[in-house]
């Protein structure tokens, strides 16, 4: 059977996860660096795309306790969590793992 390929979604809450950790990497290496950090964690997601998906990264252990099985992705110090629904794959989380672990709840 044919794996039919899901398009990566960022919730609106991944998306302002992302600007911080932007505004996160900006001061400690520059505005360039940051835009350029930013990229490559949007770009890492694509990976998610790829019609041989199959549960890419470890399950999420500080998501257990929801509905959905949470997997994280990690790339340089940012975890990024997602999950798999019916039709898309939503990116939910994006934490730089060098912040206070608690902002990450």
């Amino acid at each position: 059977m044919e794996r039919i390929i899901k398009p990566v979604y960022w919730t609106s809450r991944a998306i302002k996860d992302l600007e911080k950790v932007t505004r996160f990497n900006a001061t400690l290496h520059g505005f360039k660096k940051a835009i350029v950090i930013a990229t490559e964690l949007r770009e890492t997601t694509e990976i998610l795309e790829n019609s041989n998906f199959k549960e890419i990264g470890a399950v999420d252990e500080d998501f257990v306790h929801l509905k959905y099985e949470y997997r994280k992705l990690i790339h340089h110090h940012c975890k990024i969590t997602y999950r798999e629904g019916k039709t898309k794959i939503y990116i939910n989380r994006v934490f730089d793992t060098r912040q206070n672990p608690n902002k990450n709840k």
